[in-house]
């Protein structure tokens, strides 16, 4: 078994929003990494980095992944750092991995000054830009297609994430 569609990108990028529209119009389920994450722990990931660090976060996060690699079959939405991890990457090789793009600007006004990601809590737009500048290698590494989602609105973005599943094997 392996996912439909894996979305991967920054934060902002609309992973979340746009893998639940996605599945919905498809009939298949929707799972995110993070909710997994906070599901085992029951706490939100924003405490896990106070509490337990980032490096407990990210051994959480690449358990979540490699699990639902092996076991989802619908829509899965990865967070934003989850490639960092090279056993990840190669995992997501195997996979239909889409990119979900945004520039700084409407990533910027999409996550505003939002205090619940740990990692861009302290100068939100520069840490997202650095963020940007770091992963978007790695991003490209795993990505079988790259949809650009600045701009434009969701249903805009599931319309070219659709059209893309249809028009690839």
């Amino acid at each position: 078994m392996s996912p439909l569609l894996v979305l991967v990108g920054p934060p902002g990028a609309g992973k979340s929003t746009v893998g639940r529209l996605v599945a919905e119009r498809l009939g298949v389920a929707f799972r995110d990494t993070d909710a997994d994450v906070v599901e085992q722990v029951g706490k939100p990931i924003n405490e896990v980095f106070i509490d337990d660090g980032e490096d407990a976060f990210r051994t959480l996060e690449k358990a979540a992944v490699a699990a639902a690699l092996a076991t989802h079959d619908g829509v899965l939405s990865l967070g934003g750092g989850a490639v960092l991890d090279a056993g990840t990457r190669a995992l997501l090789k195997e996979q239909r991995t889409v990119l979900l793009d945004v520039d700084l600007s409407s990533a910027a006004g999409r996550v505003g000054m939002n205090r619940d990601r740990p990692v861009l809590a302290l100068n939100p737009r520069a840490q997202l830009k650095t963020l940007l500048d770091q992963r978007m290698p790695l991003y490209l590494e795993v990505a079988t297609h790259v949809v650009d989602t600045s701009k434009k609105s969701a249903r805009q973005v599931v319309d070219e994430v659709v059209a893309l599943l249809a028009s690839t094997p």
